[in-house]
């Protein structure tokens, strides 16, 4: 038997899933940053590709990129000796033009790959117009410590009209990591802050550090999101399996977030489309930062009404949920709470209150599928426990016919029907036969 049809429906369900990223990234602008190593090892070849992709997508591309193994290489031309305080270049004359040189010769190659256009390949057709300029006053990064960096620099301003000319007029900015003063001076520049800063005066709603690896817990489990005060709480640990790289841009993507730009991501540039996982499945394949986390648990409001149907529908067609339609759903609508993750509602519960009784029914619980290991159904059942004991109600049932095991897994114990509040109890269905779960508060 053929597998084509079976490829085919998977392809048509991944590509209707990517639709909402689709959407969502349409018009947006994302800086996209990486070093110069990316392109020593040959891997900027197939992310041209990924850019190309989103390019097409609708999305307006910064590249910042970095040259310190192309330096190192020019240096070692001239038989001159590198020099470092706190691991950033100390840029004396001759190391300033290594930087010159390293950088033209890395633009010339960037470029090109970005200028890819054979048949049959990713690139057929693309016509990427880049543009790159003085879009960065620099000035000296300065005496630090008592050393004197000489003609390394810092981002001063950042040209924001003509980076957003270019950007309009459908093309790909290229920053490279030198800057310019007022007075014809050249300066090097850190990647990691000429990302930023170029980020943050864009208004950026994307800011994309490729690195050797992603950020990773003490335990060395991917970290695939993170609130600002996380990621600083996880930089002052002494965490090895943090590269040396990863430290960096993870501390700048901070400084990003708390500076306005709404997400950063730390990507891995070892791993092939590792930038179209990130942005265009859940899982992704990096780390994403924001300032604040993304969840949040609330009362349901009636725009909430089609997302919390999504969730039960399939619930109630397999019989685990009781019917509601939306009718119903609309006039007990504030019985209702959501669990939202980045705006999306990925899980739903309901609480009756009996104050006769001081007991509440706790009801329609539901997660979306893909959340249901990462404890989004304890959540809701731990805030409704806590809602319901602010109300001054004694006692939680849950009425359930597929679902006892994990609830009882939660305190909760078998009770009968007389253990129901009335009307509740008189309202039983009989022929559904649902068991009936008690858990004192």
């Amino acid at each position: 038997m053929s597998t084509k049809p079976q490829t085919d429906t998977r392809f048509v369900s991944w590509f209707r899933s990517v639709a909402p990223y689709f959407h969502a990234f349409r018009g947006k602008t994302f800086v996209i940053a990486f070093g110069g190593d990316v392109v020593a090892d040959g891997k900027f070849a197939v992310l041209a590709h990924d850019l190309n992709l989103l390019r097409a997508a609708g999305i307006k591309l910064v590249l910042v990129h970095g040259s310190r193994p192309q330096i190192e290489l020019q240096l070692k031309q001239r038989r001159a000796k590198p020099r470092y305080k706190d691991n950033i270049r100390i840029t004396n004359a001759v190391a300033l033009e290594c930087v010159k040189e390293a950088v033209g010769l890395l633009r010339v190659e960037i470029d090109a790959l970005l200028s890819q256009g054979l048949p049959n390949s990713p690139m057929a057709g693309a016509a990427i117009n880049t543009v790159s300029g003085n879009f960065i006053t620099a000035q000296p990064y300065g005496v630090r410590d008592g050393v004197d960096f000489q003609h390394t620099g810092q981002v001063r301003k950042v040209d924001v009209a003509a980076i957003q000319g270019c950007l309009d007029a459908d093309n790909i900015v290229i920053i490279s990591n030198v800057g310019y003063s007022p007075t014809g001076e050249v300066f090097n520049l850190l990647i990691e802050d000429t990302a930023v800063a170029t980020a943050k005066a864009l208004g950026a709603d994307k800011l994309v550090f490729l690195t050797d690896e992603p950020v990773r817990d003490a335990k060395g489990k991917l970290v695939t999101e993170l609130a600002a005060d996380e990621a600083e709480a996880l930089l002052a640990q002494n965490n090895t399996f943090l590269t040396d790289d990863t430290r960096l841009f993870l501390a700048h993507a901070v400084e990003a977030v708390h500076g306005g730009v709404p997400r950063a991501h730390l990507i891995s540039h070892k791993v092939d489309g590792a930038l179209l996982i990130e942005l265009y499945t859940h899982d992704g394949s990096g780390s994403m930062l924001t300032a604040k986390t993304l969840e949040r648990l609330r009362p349901a409001t009636i725009d909430d009404v089609g997302g919390i149907l999504q969730l039960i529908e399939p619930l109630e067609a397999d019989g685990t949920l009781v019917y509601r339609g939306r009718e119903l759903l609309e006039r007990e609508i504030r019985r209702f709470f959501v669990m939202e993750h980045d705006k999306l509602i990925i899980g739903c519960a309901a609480l009756y209150p009996f104050p006769k009784g001081k007991t509440g029914e706790l009801a329609a619980l539901a997660v979306r599928p893909e959340f249901r290991d990462a404890g989004y159904g304890e959540r809701l059942l731990d805030a409704l426990s806590a809602e319901a004991k602010k109300r001054g109600l004694k006692k939680l049932v849950v009425l359930t016919t597929q679902t006892a095991h994990w609830f009882i897994e939660r305190g909760f114990v078998l009770g009968d029907v007389s253990s129901l509040p009335e009307p509740k109890r008189s309202l039983y269905n009989w022929q559904r036969r649902s068991k009936v779960l008690v858990k004192s508060l």
